[in-house]
Parts: C-alpha cells; sequence; structure tokens
C-alpha cells in the first residue's frame, strides 16, 4: 500500500455550540472560572490524553457527542455562563485599570521579549522559572488591560519531556509538536501570505515566519525558523528551547534580537517601551541603534541615549552560568558588517559589552543589556541587592548602593495559580470579586473569617486532588518500566493523606540544594520515622539535559524512593516530568512548601508564593522572595542571612537548622490536634500566609509596580529624546562626550564639616570649593555621602544629600549644605562631585566622579 496524500477530518462545531473554537484559540479561558470544567465535559478521557489541549481535542472529539452537548441544557448553560465571562471580558467596553488610570497612555505600546513562555501545559515552550513568570506577566498585563505584546519563538521541539529510566537516571525526549494542534495562527502579511522577515547570518540569510498566540487582551508573537528556504542547520535554530553550542546561541539570539524588532516592524507596531525579560534578547538594542543610524543620522552614541530611554532590562540570575558571554572571534563572525552601519569601528563595538572572566574579555549579553537600557531591575529586594554588587563594573567608581538596577518582586497570577477549590471558597468570604482586586490587602484580610473547618476541609480537597494524580503518575511510570502487578498496586497507596507532606519542585540545579534534607540521613530518619507522625516527601523537577550533576541528584532521591531496602522508600515519592499542570497540583495539595537554594543565588523563586497564596506555608531559606515575605507568623526560615566561609559550612548550618525546626516545631505542630480534630494553629499559619502574601506577592501588585517604576518613566523617556529629530539625544551625547574632554580640570581645592561631635537632632555644616575649569556650576552636583558604619566599622550608605552652589570667583565654585542625621551612632562622610545633565536617566551614567581626598 502506498498512500499518496494525509489529510485531516474534523468534527463540525454544532451551531449553539460554535464558539468553543474562538474559546479554545484565546487562552484566557485557561483562567475562566468553570470553562476548564465546560472542556473536560465535551470528552473526559480525551481531555487528560491531550493535555488539556482544548484544540487538539475539539479535533479529536467524536460527532456524535458533540451533536448531543449541543442539546443538553446542563452542558449549554456552563457554555453561557463561561462566554459571558469571556466577553466581558474581551468587550471594547470593558474597564481595565490601565485605561480607568492611565487612559491618556492608550496609544502607548509595551514590546516584552522572553525566550520562553509558560501560558499552559498543552504550549510546552517553556523550561522553567523565567517561562512561567513570562507567563504570568502575559496574563496579568491582560487583566490590567496594559497595551503589551509579547515576542519570542515557537520551537517546534519545545522543552525536553522527562524520563525517568529504572536506574533513576533521567532521560530526555523531545515530541514534535503540531501547530495546527496549538492555538496559534500564522501570521499573515497585507497578500493574505505568510509572513516573512529576514536576518543576515555569516554567509547567508535566514528566513523566520510568525506564529501569534491570543492570551486574554494580549498578543504574543512566536518567530519560527522551519523554513523551507533555510539550511537544515537554520531550520533546527529555533527547534528546541536553549539546545546547542555557543555558536548555536549566537546564532538564535541574533534571529531572537535582530528578529524580533524587524518582525514588530512589519505588523506597524511601534512600541514605547522595549522590554528584555533576561540578556538572549539583548541584540534587540543593536538593532535599534543601527536602525537610528542607518536611518536617521544619528551617531553611535546618539542612537544609544534614544534606545536607553525607553528600553527596560530585566535580570533574573545571580549565577554566572546564566548569564550568556561569547568570544569576541565568535560575535565578530556574526557582526563582521554590522559595527560598520553603526558608524563605529569593532573594537568599541567590542568594548561596549566586554566583560573580564577569568583571563579572558568576553562579549556579555548582560552587560549589553545594561549599557542599552535605561531602566533594570532584578526580581526581588535581595536580587536587586545582588545584582548592583555583581555588576558594579560597569558603572565604575559608583558605589554599590547606588548601582541602578532595582528589585522588583516577581508576582503570579493568582486566577491561574489559586486552586479552583479554594476560589469557590474564597469568593463565599472574600466576595466575587475578589481576584480583580487580589492586589489589595484589605481584600485578604477578610481571610481570618473563613470558617477554620471550611478552609482545612478546602485543603484536605486539594491534598486527595494531589494524592490521586500522583498515584496516577507513579502508576504510569511503573508500566512504563514493565513492572508487575504487586508493584503497580503499590503505586496506588503511595502518599497517606494523613501524613504531613512536604513538597520541593523546581530545576534540579546544584545550587538549589535538593538533597540538602538528606546530609544526615540518620537524624532525618529519625525526624519522618514515627509511624504515630508520618511524614512524606514529594519530589518534582528536571535537571538541564547538560547537567550531569543535577541529574545525580535525581538519582540519590530515586533510589531512596524505589529501592527495595530504603527505609525512606514510603517517606520520599519522585515525580516524573514536571509541567505546569503538575506545579498547579503541587502548590496547592501538599502541607508545606520546602525551599532549600544556596543564598543568595535564588534570585525570586515563585513557587513559594502559588503556595502561600493557597494556603501553604513556605519553610525555605532566606532567600529571592522569602527574603521579604516571611514574618516569623506565615511559614517558617531555614538558617539565617548569615554569610559562610565555603560552601560545606553554609550547607551543614543550613541542613541543621532544617532538622531543627522540622522536629521542634513544623512537625509537632501539624499534629497538634484540638478537641474537635482541627490543627487550630496549623491553619493560624495558613491563613497568615495566604493573607500577609497573596496581595504582595501577586502579578497585578508585579505590574504594577513595573507600570511606575519602569514601564511609565520609559513611555515619558521615549518621546522626549525623539521629538524634534532627536534633538535632546543629540544634545545628550555631545554633552556626555565634553565631559570626559574637561572633566579632568574638575577638583576639590578646599573643604569644612563642622562640627565633628553632635547630638541627636544636631547639624553638621559643610561647605567646599571645587576648581570646575570651563564646566558650569549647572552642570554637576556636589553630593555629601553618609555611611552608617557599625561596631565592626562596615559601612553601608544611609543617605545621601545635595549641595547648594552659593557663590563662584575666579574660575572656583562654593558648594554648601547641612545635614541632620536621623540617629546616633557612627557615621562616615564623604563628599563627591558628578555631572549632572536633566536628561540623565541616571547621574551615574556618564562613569564620571571625582571624590574628595584629605
Amino acid at each position: 500500500m502506498h498512500i499518496l496524500q494525509h489529510i485531516s477530518v474534523k468534527p463540525s462545531l454544532p451551531a449553539a455550540i460554535k464558539r468553543l473554537e474562538e474559546l479554545a484559540f484565546n487562552l484566557h479561558w485557561s483562567w475562566i472560572p468553570g470553562a476548564e470544567r465546560m472542556f473536560a465535559a465535551v470528552d473526559p478521557e480525551l481531555w487528560a490524553a491531550t493535555r488539556h489541549n482544548p484544540i487538539l481535542m475539539l479535533a479529536e472529539a467524536d460527532q456524535a457527542q458533540l451533536d448531543r452537548l449541543a442539546g443538553d441544557p446542563e452542558f449549554l448553560h456552563l457554555y453561557a455562563e463561561v462566554l459571558h465571562q469571556f466577553d466581558q471580558y474581551m468587550g471594547a467596553d470593558a474597564e481595565t485599570w490601565f485605561n480607568r488610570e492611565h487612559g491618556e497612555r492608550k496609544s502607548d505600546v509595551i514590546a516584552y521579549f522572553s525566550a520562553e513562555y509558560g501560558l499552559h501545559e498543552s504550549l510546552p515552550i517553556y523550561s522553567g522559572g523565567l517561562g512561567i513568570l513570562s507567563g504570568d506577566h502575559l496574563k496579568g498585563a491582560s487583566d490590567l488591560g496594559l497595551p503589551l505584546v509579547g515576542v519570542g519563538f515557537l520551537y517546534p521541539q519545545g522543552y525536553f519531556h522527562q524520563q525517568i529510566d529504572v536506574t533513576g537516571w533521567q532521560q530526555a525526549y523531545y515530541e514534535n509538536l503540531a501547530f495546527d494542534a496549538l492555538p496559534v495562527r500564522q501570521v499573515l502579511n497585507a497578500e493574505g501570505q505568510p509572513l516573512i522577515i529576514r536576518v543576515e547570518l555569516p554567509g547567508r540569510e535566514i528566513q523566520v515566519r510568525a506564529w501569534e498566540i491570543q492570551v486574554g487582551r494580549c498578543t504574543v508573537y512566536l518567530m519560527d525558523t522551519d523554513v523551507e528556504q533555510n539550511s537544515p542547520q537554520d531550520r533546527e535554530l529555533s527547534q528546541r528551547l536553549y539546545f546547542g553550542d555557543e555558536e548555536m546561541r549566537v546564532a538564535w539570539e541574533t534571529v531572537f534580537g535582530l528578529g524580533g524588532v524587524r518582525l514588530l516592524r512589519a505588523l506597524n507596531i511601534e512600541p514605547s517601551v522595549w522590554h528584555m525579560n533576561e540578556g538572549h534578547s539583548a541584540f534587540m538594542g543593536l538593532e535599534r541603534v543601527r536602525e537610528l543610524v542607518h536611518h536617521h543620522g544619528l551617531t553611535f552614541s546618539e542612537a544609544v541615549e534614544t534606545v536607553r530611554a525607553n528600553t527596560v532590562f530585566t535580570t533574573h540570575t545571580p549565577v554566572p552560568a546564566g548569564n550568556d558571554t561569547f568570544t569576541f572571534d565568535l560575535v565578530s563572525k556574526y557582526f563582521s558588517r554590522y559595527w560598520s552601519q553603526m558608524g563605529i569601528e569593532k573594537e568599541e563595538f567590542m568594548r561596549f559589552a566586554q566583560q573580564q572572566l577569568g583571563w579572558e574579555l568576553r562579549y556579555s549579553m548582560t552587560v549589553l543589556a545594561l549599557r542599552l537600557s535605561g531602566h533594570s531591575n532584578g526580581v526581588s529586594k535581595l536580587h536587586g541587592s545582588v545584582s548592583r554588587a555583581m555588576w558594579q563594573f560597569v558603572w565604575p567608581d559608583t558605589p554599590e548602593d547606588e548601582i541602578p538596577i532595582i528589585g522588583l518582586t516577581n508576582g503570579v497570577h493568582t486566577p491561574t495559580w489559586i486552586a479552583p477549590r479554594l476560589q469557590n471558597l474564597f469568593r463565599r468570604t472574600l466576595g466575587e470579586n475578589f481576584l480583580s482586586q487580589a492586589d489589595a490587602e484589605e481584600t485578604w484580610a477578610r481571610v481570618d473569617d473563613i470558617p477554620d473547618a471550611d478552609l482545612w476541609q478546602t485543603h484536605l480537597a486539594c491534598k486527595r486532588d494531589l494524592i490521586d494524580y500522583a498515584r496516577t503518575s507513579i502508576t504510569k511510570q511503573y508500566q512504563e518500566w514493565g513492572e508487575g502487578p504487586a508493584t503497580i498496586e503499590r503505586a496506588g497507596s503511595i502518599l497517606n493523606p494523613d501524613a504531613l507532606i512536604i513538597g520541593f519542585a523546581r530545576r534540579f540545579a546544584t545550587y538549589k540544594r535538593a538533597t540538602l534534607l538528606l546530609l544526615d540521613e540518620e537524624r532525618l530518619w529519625r525526624l519522618i520515622g514515627d509511624p504515630d507522625r508520618p511524614v512524606q516527601f514529594v519530589f518534582a523537577g528536571k535537571a538541564h539535559p547538560a547537567d550531569d550533576a543535577g541529574k545525580h541528584m535525581i538519582q540519590h532521591l530515586f533510589r531512596l524512593a524505589h529501592n527495595p531496602d530504603s527505609k525512606f522508600r514510603n517517606h520520599i515519592i519522585l515525580l516524573e516530568d514536571y509541567d505546569i499542570e503538575m506545579a498547579r497540583h503541587l502548590v496547592s495539595g501538599v502541607d508545606v512548601w520546602l525551599n532549600t537554594p544556596r543564598r543568595p543565588h535564588e534570585a525570586s523563586g515563585t513557587s513559594g508564593q502559588k503556595a502561600a497564596m493557597c494556603g501553604v506555608p513556605n519553610f525555605s531559606v532566606l532567600d529571592g522572595w522569602w527574603a521579604e515575605g516571611y514574618n516569623r507568623r506565615n511559614g517558617w526560615a531555614i538558617g539565617t542571612d548569615q554569610e559562610y566561609k565555603d560552601e560545606p559550612t553554609q550547607n551543614s548550618a543550613d541542613a541543621i537548622s532544617l532538622y531543627e525546626t522540622l522536629e521542634h516545631t513544623v512537625i509537632p505542630l501539624f499534629f497538634q490536634r484540638g478537641e474537635d480534630g482541627l490543627p487550630r494553629e496549623w491553619i493560624r499559619v495558613m491563613k497568615e500566609s495566604i493573607r500577609s502574601c497573596a496581595a504582595a506577592f501577586s502579578s497585578r501588585r508585579m505590574l504594577k509596580e513595573y507600570c511606575h517604576a519602569q514601564y511609565f518613566p520609559a513611555m515619558d523617556a521615549g518621546p522626549r529624546m525623539a521629538a524634534r529629530g532627536f534633538e535632546r539625544s543629540i544634545q545628550l551625547a555631545q554633552w556626555k562626550h565634553r565631559m570626559r574632554i574637561e572633566w579632568p580640570q574638575v577638583s576639590f581645592l578646599n573643604l569644612n564639616i563642622e562640627p565633628s561631635d553632635i547630638t541627636v537632632g544636631g547639624s553638621v555644616h559643610i561647605a567646599a570649593e571645587l576648581r570646575l575649569g570651563s564646566i558650569a556650576p549647572a552642570e554637576v552636583q556636589v553630593e555629601i555621602v553618609a555611611y552608617r558604619e557599625s561596631l565592626e566599622r562596615r559601612p553601608h550608605q544611609e543617605f545621601v544629600a545635595q549641595l547648594e552652589h552659593t557663590g563662584s570667583s575666579h574660575g572656583h565654585a562654593r558648594f554648601t549644605g547641612t545635614i541632620q542625621p536621623r540617629a546616633n551612632g557612627h557615621l562616615g562622610l564623604a563628599l563627591r562631585v558628578r555631572p549632572s545633565h536633566p536628561d540623565l536617566l541616571h547621574l551615574c551614567d556618564t562613569g564620571l566622579v571625582t571624590w574628595a581626598t584629605n
């Protein structure tokens, strides 16, 4: 038999339920109450088999069943309810926070570049935390009505699926995604043909097509290089997420940055703000610089000022390996004709993004992103501080506290991550519209009004959902291994609903220390081996395919979980192929959320935020978001913020803290029951977890903070710098050039600071005389910088006060001021002068500063 042609025969949706397809093509369905139940009702088994993919399910559904549903009053009622919510949300006259509060900015567009988007388990184009955050960013932007479009890649093979073999070793396998079974549509040009953009790579031109996904009110445009005209190697360029050697990565990032800009241009989208989510897309800034030089006649430095004004950059990792760098030779190969188009020499092009790593100078994507962004942030307050220290060299002679990288803490999309059972409970007490006010503290203050019994019973129902899910997953795993009936039957009894179940789910990287609690296995056994107080741990997560150390961690846990001779066999459960669906079950179904990163390597750690708002207390190292979320009543801390001399010492100290807190606090509190059988004190911690974390770590709070701290300033700065033929960009670049030439003239002549000893409330007077040469007093800012000194004389910056220009004579300028320290103690005072200009985004941008010396 020879098959001549493959065809697809899809069922026809009856008129009464015709809009199911429209709903399926907008991922807003994934957070409409009742929508998942509606799709599942079409065919529960098919719904599960398609990984909750409504596009694929509707394509495979039985025609007779669809016809029956079209006449089923119960289904039609649910269908009408879901459609009503969808239409209200998507309606042109729908009121949103952005339109209500900032309607004057409705013509602005925010372009959000991210290498991955974790939107739903049926669309596996994400690998972990970065992608899940990007997905929540899009959903949160849609809820608030932000005019945001996403840019990224549609990977034909996505990220790998994880299989753990009979030896416990992680195996990676890939599935080709059928684009016609995904909620994506190809982007067409004005002639109705597939839109193609082109990017030059060494010796050839690569063609890139585009797809679009609707995420509520927001659209995501995804690029794909699997185009017939491309070479086999180039067709594989966007085949998988984060794969290939260094050259493939620089090629991929070239297509991402340059292609992303050209895609938006082809769509006639003119962003007011360009947001780089991590450094993968940093070449986007270079492409914009090239455009300004080539099309508008600006110099390189003038174009950089224009680009910086409305560019936002978010760095996500304090781990050096998470920041891409390339050799100069490799970058030169890909951009050999590029720097001339920007009007600069190769040396300046390389110097602009260089980073010293050991003995080698490398081209750093993070440095490039920082130099091209006027608005930069880390993803928690602690990570902001770590990032300022990590990238201080980009702003030489600037104190660490003043490096212009703020800490803007991540948040999570509340409707996605609070389990439906909990949402129903919350609506009864917090109000029907609590999700639209999820960032308001007063919304969650009413959590205390939820009856303890109701919250506990709802949690137990979520816990049973997790147990059912885990048993199904382990059963499938045993069947794949070819296990016998006795072993498969055991899978039906794993996890004890009466046990304290502690969850740990994240990427298996060494710094996340998944096996920290196993540092002293005998002590751990003494804590969890009591049959009257059973404790179980559920682990899930993937190791990067190239990370053997992470795979060994998984194998260690596997042997403890599955070896018949292991005493931990019924206490450790390892689930394979961690994804969004599994995460939803875990964050709502475990009793405690465990996180053990090596501080300060956890940038944010949003999974714990999801658990917290589901009433699952966190038990975590004081790193990432938990360093600011922990209030001593809403969970437990592992260790302190102390720094240790080496990793073994830190591991030992943290493990001891983990064991002691488990033994003396967590386990006794969980099993403490009142006369009514309820763990009242535990429920109190659950309620405090919800009350203290749900508003502070919601995506609504995060997106509003992005608007006020990053997006709105960028929206204002961009037009200002581009107005009247880029007049202010040109003037600022020329002024910076003049400052670099004239700054060596600047020096301090005479200083007077008195008195040196005062009481609280007293004043210190400062007078300084400076030689400025040809620089005008209005072009500088003279500042007194006060450092609080501890008893060990370890200073940290207390405040900065500006001195006023009070006169000039004979080429000398006098500046004076007064400070009043707010508290007693030791202060160290320093005096400096920096160039100042109204269009500088940060005073440290020039890299010029002169400090007074004795």
